[in-house]
């Protein structure tokens, strides 16, 4: 009887324990449940659901924090890879010496380069060419090409079932075979410029920007319909998007503008506007989450919004001007790379100090560079837009 006392008092201790932790220490359980998601144990929806209870629910960044690597990247080699659209070729940059260590000819017009959604692949968009070309990031080596038609961007839903492929000369959004690119469905936009997107923190639905007749879309992502339009204004030129990490703000990029547009997705209406700078083009959330690095293409420099008070608390510029454009940032944090759009350059930045530690030459039309591996526990496309 004594006996059985106190087993059952330790096992309620150990209870007690256990919880404790995992109430102080989230990410003990969501590495738990990576782990099974990795292995195969744990179906990928339920995975993917548990998870995100766990670190989303207040910060849906919260993956993506300085060298949290997921075990499927530890050991691929820290590259910068650059899309040159007008050389229609990539090349390779080792951060370390900021050196270009490879260079290998792409397609017709290269546009992005997309990590997949299971990490394994990196997917070089060539719109023009019809064609997606892989890379495996383990080599850093070109494998092979997939005909996709007008593949200008490319996107995953949060479960990863279905990639979505922009298709933005074709006036859609196709959903394919995130393994194969095999097509699924094809949803007819009616906008026209649709570039970018990005996803509510239940991956329930999306928001997408319509470049060139300054619209937003938000799209159900299951029942692959529209839901909603708004007109920012005629004159306006809507570019890259992000949502906030409390998931309850979108931030989009406007290049006519030269600011960034604050929308309330969920009543899908315009809240505010942030001015930056000249030609405002891409939108990146700092390793803590506190921070949007915004690049301003037409004037050269980066802004730095500080999400708290949604106030620009300082701007970088490029010495002797620049057209900074798309890019990401580095596992520890501690780098902010950028793609010189019109100067045949990429830009590394301090992101403590703000200050340029090197522009390195590359090919013509520098366009969505990626930076990889990066820290979270799924892709959901661009340049690197993880969870």
């Amino acid at each position: 009887m004594l006996r059985s006392g106190l087993i059952r008092l330790l096992f309620i201790t150990l209870l007690f324990v256990m919880a404790a932790l995992l109430f102080a220490h989230p990410a003990l359980l969501v590495s738990s449940v990576t782990r099974k998601i990795q292995e195969g144990s744990l179906p990928l929806n339920e995975g993917l659901k548990a998870a995100a209870k766990t670190r989303g629910a207040e910060d849906i960044y919260a993956a993506d924090r300085p060298n949290e690597l997921s075990p499927v990247v530890k050991d691929f080699p820290s590259r910068v890879y650059v899309p040159n659209s007008e050389s229609a070729s990539v090349d390779v940059i080792d951060p370390a010496t900021y050196k270009v260590v490879d260079h290998f000819k792409v397609g017709r017009l290269p546009q992005h380069i997309v990590p997949s959604y299971d990490l394994k692949t990196l997917w070089v968009l060539d719109d023009q060419g019809y064609a997606l070309t892989k890379i495996d990031p383990a080599t850093a080596k070109v494998e092979k090409t997939v005909s996709v038609d007008d593949p200008y961007n490319l996107y995953f839903t949060p479960d990863g079932s279905e990639a979505i492929v922009v298709a933005e000369a074709l006036h859609r959004l196709d959903f394919r075979d995130p393994q194969t690119m095999k097509l699924k469905f094809s949803l007819e936009v009616p906008c026209t410029g649709v570039n970018h997107l990005d996803f509510s923190a239940d991956g329930s639905y999306f928001i997408a920007s319509c470049e060139f007749d300054g619209k937003l879309l938000k799209v159900e992502t299951a029942a692959r319909k529209i839901l909603a339009t708004i007109e920012l204004g005629p004159h306006d030129m809507p570019q890259d998007v992000r949502t906030s990490p409390d998931a309850k703000t979108f931030y989009v990029a406007d290049m006519a503008a030269d600011g960034v547009h604050v929308i309330d997705p969920e009543g899908f209406a315009q809240i505010g506007f942030v001015k930056t700078g000249k030609g405002t083009h891409g939108i990146l959330v700092s390793r803590d989450s506190k921070f949007l690095y915004i690049s301003n293409r037409g004037e050269g420099s980066i802004s730095i919004m500080e999400l708290a008070s949604g106030k620009i608390i300082a701007k970088w510029r490029i010495p002797h001007g620049g057209s900074p454009d798309m890019g990401g940032i580095s596992a520890d944090g501690n780098v902010l790379w950028i793609s010189g759009r019109y100067n045949s350059e990429v830009y590394a930045f301090d992101t403590t100090t703000g200050r340029l530690l090197a522009r390195i030459p590359v090919g013509k039309g520098p366009h969505g560079l990626c930076v990889y591996p990066q820290p979270g526990r799924y892709s959901l496309g661009h340049t690197g837009l993880f969870r």
